[in-house]
């Protein structure tokens, strides 16, 4: 296994340069994705891209952080690593839950690791109310509770099995990404495995979140999930099936 950590970035230029220090920490080759950020923050990735281990991989315009994340999946394959590990710029995961999540992996090399939040006191009620929301569909559209959280950014991927689920979702990808390939990854039989992180929402901290924009295109998303899981539904009845005659 070859484990790489991929961290998109838009603007995260104060909190960047912490999470890639604390990724190196673990032994981590990291690739930034500068989805079209500022010159500032531009400057910060360019800095630390000359740390070893560290590249850099730069869009030319602002696409959304599914975008960014989809180029760093192609170009971790293309590398030659076998997992990527998705690392949020802004600080807020807790790198400390980080060696589980590779445990995990070296223990489970054929299934997603995937994060779900343990919140502290600072997390905004509204953000507790709308992933009540996307659990909800997600359990839906998965006839399952495979995926306790499909919104936290923190998760690993094995490429072998993520490359070819990319070809279903959208030309340009924004907040709803990290919902939608945990469920068509599901769809596809791959193996999740749920892991705690701690979350924290510093009070000086930076949102990308727009919320009538991108919660119209969270709904599409759902939307359009659900009625992928309607012509499914045959198959995945019959994976539940499956499942009960094995327990």
């Amino acid at each position: 296994m070859r484990p790489v950590a991929l961290v998109p970035v838009y603007n995260h230029a104060a909190t960047v340069g912490a999470v890639v220090r604390a990724l190196h920490a673990l032994n981590l080759p990291v690739i930034l994705i500068d989805d079209g950020s500022e010159a500032n923050c531009a400057a910060a990735l360019d800095a630390l891209a000359t740390a070893p281990e560290t590249a850099l991989l730069r869009l030319p315009t602002n696409s959304g952080k599914g975008s960014a994340v989809i180029a760093g999946l192609r170009e971790a394959h293309a590398r030659g690593y076998t997992h990527a590990l998705q690392v949020d710029a802004d600080g807020q995961h807790d790198a400390a839950a980080l060696p589980a999540f590779l445990a995990a992996m070296r223990d489970a090399p054929q299934a997603v690791i995937a994060g779900f939040p343990r919140y502290d006191e600072s997390v905004p009620t509204s953000r507790l109310i709308g992933r009540y929301a996307t659990h909800l569909w997600v359990w839906i559209n998965t006839l399952s509770l495979r995926i306790l959280d499909s919104m936290c950014g923190t998760r690993i991927y094995p490429l072998a099995a993520t490359l070819p689920v990319l070809r279903a979702l959208p030309a340009q990808s924004r907040m709803e990404f990290d919902t939608e390939i945990l469920v068509r990854l599901d769809w596809a039989g791959v193996p999740i495995r749920n892991l705690p992180i701690p979350v924290r929402y510093p009070p000086d901290g930076i949102s990308h979140f727009r919320p009538w924009y991108d919660n119209l295109r969270i709904s599409w998303m759902h939307a359009r999930l659900f009625f992928g899981m309607l012509r499914r539904l045959p198959w995945l009845l019959a994976r539940h099936r499956h499942v009960f005659k094995k327990t």
